[in-house]
């Protein structure tokens, strides 16, 4: 047996305030024994979970939400902390989250209990029911750039649906998830359904090979194809949510104030680190320049900084500014113009806001996920013209329609590929636990959050139960010819007709 002291992780990593630079606290590389550690732990604590049944795992979901909610302040000052978003922005986080655990916990029973379902006349001596069971184990691997709300999509999610969850929150935010397991823990729950393991990417390696039963990654689009392959081995599914290259689309008769304002959150909010923020702006050719001069107001009224009180704070990932800056001059030397700001608004970590215009549709401002406080604002004939181009993109998180008319809204996010559409708000649906997200194409795959969430950590349980014997029996190895011929009659008259 291998002695504790050898099994102990030995190598560390800093988390960093990308404002300052200065190392926040240290935390363990977790190598492949501690994750398999956590991970036999929680395949008997899912057994107990599992055995809690649905109003069991409702009380302590809503304890642990209730605990969040009352040191709010302590976890947003995390989050502030590892991200360099501002108190205000954190503070929103956390409520977002809890909102989530809620739902999840309240929801649970009424969308995954068994249910009856029709057996059809051809079997009407059976009856049916379907069922959802948990996987056992979930495996979830966090983001930087929400390190709360987005993880917490799938851990509330799956814990309601009756999993144990081992999260590997990123590198760069490992804070977070040792304040969620450790508020976890302070319920005193007699087993270990919420773990944190921290680490690097060798660590979300390990998990991925370790022996959970499904993995819920949240992350850029190649490394989501890094993690598929590594799941591959073990045929372990997967639920993935990677980037975004979200259009807004504002039409000829859309509320210009209210787009602007939508606009300026959408693309700058959190530096632009949002997967579903907009990133590119198609406006109807009758209002384009009236729109481009209102928003160029808008973002140039804004103040980056490392200030509690600042618009928005620094890339929290250092080396996104390289990628910032790379398709700013690629949008540049295609012709595009850039009406605020240009390759003069980096500053270090922190980006002053860009508005790039007239880009060509194959720049990689228009092509890449860019992951900045940068926005393409292209002229487009009218609503139909826009919906296409946004439709190009190789992407299909989101998008958002401002129209006057709601119905020409709905109208058009029908014709968007993409999961999730808005109408004359942008991000309005995170706010909504029973929405679920997700998106299509270099997007990813599965959905978090609403019915669909918890289904996506449940496997469906078919059952049927015979009444009493069929009176024409047909799975049999000895069929009547009576049987037969009365069945082949009855096809033809009930599917042959008509």
């Amino acid at each position: 047996m291998t002695d504790q002291a050898e099994r102990t992780p030995t190598r560390t990593f800093d988390s960093l305030d990308p404002r300052t630079s200065n190392v926040l606290a240290s935390y363990p590389i977790a190598g492949v024994s501690e994750v398999d550690d956590a991970v036999d732990r929680a395949r008997s604590a899912a057994r107990w979970w599992d055995v809690q049944g649905f109003t069991g795992r409702k009380r302590w979901l809503l304890e642990y939400k209730k605990a969040i909610a009352k040191d709010a302040q302590s976890l947003a000052d995390v989050i502030a902390a590892e991200t360099g978003k501002p108190d205000e922005d954190s503070l929103l986080e956390v409520m977002m989250g809890v909102e989530h655990i809620d739902w999840a916990a309240r929801n649970a029973e009424t969308t995954l209990k068994q249910r009856k379902v029709s057996s059809g006349l051809i079997s009407a001596n059976q009856q049916a029911y379907v069922g959802y069971r948990p996987f056992g184990v979930v495996g979830v691997i966090g983001p930087w750039n929400y390190p709360l709300y987005t993880p917490m999509g799938s851990i509330a999610y799956a814990l309601a649906a009756g999993n144990a969850v081992v999260f590997k929150p990123s590198e760069l935010t490992p804070g977070v998830g040792e304040w969620l397991a450790q508020k976890w823990n302070s319920l005193a729950a007699p087993h270990p359904v919420f773990q944190t393991v921290t680490g690097d990417g060798s660590t979300g390696t390990a998990l991925c090979r370790s022996a959970v039963n499904k993995i819920a990654f949240t992350g850029s689009t190649a490394t989501a194809k890094k993690v598929m392959a590594t799941c591959a081995e073990s045929l372990t599914p997967l639920v993935a949510e990677c980037g975004g290259k979200d259009a807004m689309i504002v039409d000829a008769d859309a509320n210009l104030d209210a787009a602007v304002e939508f606009a300026t959150f959408g693309a700058m909010g959190n530096a632009g680190q949002t997967c579903a923020g907009v990133e590119r702006i198609y406006v109807a050719a009758p209002v384009y320049e009236k729109f481009v001069d209102k928003l160029a107001a808008s973002v140039t009224a804004l103040r980056p900084g490392g200030a509690s009180t600042s618009s928005y704070g620094p890339m929290t990932l250092g080396k996104q500014s390289d990628i910032v800056r790379a398709q700013i001059q690629d949008a540049l030397s295609k012709g595009g113009h850039a009406v605020v700001g240009g390759l003069d608004s980096l500053h270090g970590p922190y980006i002053d806001p860009v508005v790039l215009t007239d880009v060509p549709e194959t720049s990689t401002a228009i092509t890449e996920e860019t992951f900045g406080p940068t926005v393409v604002v292209n002229k487009v004939r009218d609503l139909d013209e826009g919906i296409d181009r946004a439709n190009a993109s190789s992407y299909g998180l989101g998008a958002s329609v401002f129209t006057k008319d709601p119905a020409a809204g709905r109208r058009a996010a029908e014709r968007l590929d993409c999961g999730v559409v808005t109408v004359n708000s942008v991000l309005g649906f995170a706010g909504i636990p029973a929405l679920p997200f997700g998106g299509t194409g270099d997007s990813g795959f599965g959905r978090i959050h609403g019915a669909d969430g918890l289904r996506e950590f449940s496997t469906v349980k078919s059952l049927a139960v015979q009444k009493f014997a069929a009176p024409l029996n047909l799975l049999t190895m000895q069929r009547k010819a009576r049987d037969l011929k009365i069945s082949a009659l009855m096809l033809k008259l009930r599917h042959g007709r008509g």
